[in-house]
Order: C-alpha cells, then sequence, then structure tokens
C-alpha cells in the first residue's frame, strides 16, 4: 500500500545515474547549467510563437514588456541627417506660422489699433458719401418744353439741378454767377459770424436749406454745410428786423469783445508785473545778510579780530 503522506518534492530528487556517479562535480554543474538554458530558450520560443498568433478578437495577445524595451510598435528612428540647402536658392525669410493671422487677402494683418482705426474711417468715409448722394438725386426731364422747370430770371430750361433739388430755386449756372449777391454759397462760419446766427437756426432744415459737400481738410471730418445767400439775409434780416440793425449788433459785439480781449490783456500783464515785483522784493530780501560776530580774539597792542558765524567775515576791532 502506497504512503500518501509522502509526496514528492518539487523538482523530484534525481534518481542516481551511472552518468552522475561517474561525472565530477564540476561536470555536474555544467550539466544543470545547460538544462537551465535549453528551459530558457524554450520558454521564449513558446512566447515568441504564443504573441504572433492572434486571439479570438483578431488581437495580438497582452504581453509584458520588459523594463528598458521600448514599445514593439515604436517607428525607428531615423539615422539619415537633414537634408543641406541648396545654396542656388538665395536668401529667404523664415516666419512663424502660428502666430500669422488669415487676413483673406494673402496680405500680414495689421496691428488691432490699426486695423480698427482703419474700419472707423472707411465707415465714416461711407456715411459722409451716403449723405451727399441724398442731395445729388437727378430729377427727371420731360419731352414737353411747357412741363420743364425754367430759370426765374432768364427763363432758361438749363436749371441748376442742385438748386432746384436742395433750396428749391429755379436758377441756372449763368445766373448764378451774374448775380453773386443772391446765388452765392456761404459757409457755416460766414453764417455765424456775418450774420450772427446760431448753430440749432443753422440745423433748421426747413428754414434754413443747405447743401454737404465733402470735407476739403480731410474726408474723416463732417461734411461741408453750404448754404444760399437769398435764404441766409432773409432769415437774418427777419431775426434783426433790417440790416441796419444786424450792422448795429454787429458792431456792439465787437466792441464788447475788444474790451474783452484789452481788459484780459491788462489783467495778464497786471499779473505779470505782481510776479516780477515780488519775484525782485523776495530776491533782495534773500540777498540781505546781517552778520553776527563774535567776541574779540588775538588782541595784540590793543587791536584784535571778530569773526562772523555766518559767513566768516572778519573785522579788526581796537580795544581801549
Amino acid at each position: 500500500m502506497v504512503n500518501n503522506t509522502e509526496r514528492p518534492s518539487t523538482p523530484p530528487p534525481r534518481r542516481p545515474d551511472n552518468l552522475y556517479l561517474l561525472a565530477t562535480p564540476e561536470h555536474v554543474k555544467q550539466i544543470e547549467i545547460n538544462r537551465l538554458k535549453a528551459k530558457a530558450a524554450q520558454r521564449d520560443k513558446e512566447q515568441t510563437a504564443s504573441s504572433s498568433t492572434l486571439n479570438s478578437n483578431n488581437k495580438r495577445p497582452l504581453t509584458v514588456t520588459p523594463v528598458g524595451q521600448g514599445s514593439p510598435t515604436q517607428p525607428v528612428a531615423s539615422s539619415s541627417k537633414p537634408l543641406k540647402r541648396d545654396s542656388r536658392l538665395g536668401t529667404y525669410f523664415e516666419y512663424d506660422l502660428s502666430k500669422m493671422v488669415n487676413t483673406k487677402g494673402g496680405f500680414l494683418a495689421k496691428e488691432n489699433g490699426e486695423a480698427e482705426e482703419d474700419v472707423r474711417r472707411k465707415e465714416l468715409e461711407k456715411g459722409r458719401e451716403k449723405q451727399r448722394k441724398q442731395h445729388n438725386v437727378e430729377i427727371p426731364m420731360f419731352l414737353d418744353p411747357a412741363l420743364n422747370p425754367h430759370c426765374l430770371e432768364c427763363d432758361s430750361m438749363d436749371v441748376d439741378l442742385t438748386f432746384m433739388k436742395v433750396f428749391k430755386i429755379l436758377v441756372c449756372k449763368a445766373c448764378q454767377n451774374e448775380k453773386p449777391e443772391k446765388y452765392s454759397l456761404l459757409t457755416k462760419t460766414e453764417c455765424k459770424e456775418d450774420y450772427l446766427l446760431t448753430d440749432p437756426e443753422l440745423r433748421d432744415e426747413e428754414a434754413m436749406p443747405h447743401l454737404l459737400k465733402a470735407n476739403p481738410h480731410a474726408s474723416t471730418y463732417a461734411n461741408m454745410m453750404l448754404f444760399l445767400r437769398l435764404h441766409v439775409e432773409e432769415f437774418a434780416w427777419k431775426k434783426w428786423g433790417s440790416p441796419e440793425a444786424l450792422d448795429v449788433e454787429y458792431e456792439r459785439r465787437t466792441t464788447e469783445k475788444k474790451k474783452k480781449k484789452n481788459k484780459k490783456f491788462e489783467q495778464s500783464l497786471k499779473d505779470l508785473r505782481k510776479r516780477t515785483k515780488e519775484g525782485v522784493w523776495q530776491r533782495r530780501k534773500d540777498e540781505e545778510h546781517k552778520h553776527v560776530f563774535s567776541s574779540t580774539e588775538g588782541i595784540r597792542e590793543g587791536v584784535g579780530t571778530q569773526v562772523c558765524h555766518t559767513c566768516g567775515f572778519t573785522i579788526e576791532v581796537e580795544e581801549l
């Protein structure tokens, strides 16, 4: 009967063999080393075979990558050096493409502040142009001469359409040039200075219609407002009563303006004199100095010296 308590140990004991009995300890050691190498080679061969085969999901089986060994899917680093640039291409400039902005036109974009300023200027120009186009609408002409407008001065059909549309006056170019005292155009500044009109009065398009022109100083400035002299004088005579009353008011304002200017000049001159006088007086006062002498020292034959404590001025003093 077999005794179950006696189990084979791992690894099982080797049975005595004639080879082992005849071999020396060095031979036995070499045999064991060769056996272990054979087992390791067999194990590596089995792992390679299992990794090359696919599992049920058509995937490679998971294996542990040894330490120090890269990933099997890692691309192989190229050992070739970068190509040298051909000198025949000439010089070139390198740009940081990550900092460039696509302007949809193939040009480098300006700074944010400059771009916004250009957009604002273009919008202002479009707005001014739109205002001017509203006054330049063409008026249709008829084949029947009786239906067409005629000049009030010479009864000509060559009527200025701009005057007709803006100022509601039928006059031709020739009559405008012949009678500038009625049909000449005045600027806003001239209306304010010569006829003493105010800004609210000039903005009233019903009472004071005006023609818009591009500002000659800059396109972004407000449009130039031109008024018809006939309308301006009629409004001014109605406001001041008569041309003589306007002249009186103009003289009064001119005199008052001169008085204010002279008064301001005299006051500024008075302040300048006061500041100058105070400055000279203070400077002279600061320059004044009173000596504070010490007691008499170094008396010899009845003559001694005194020294100022502040400036060091020395005088001789006779002692009696």
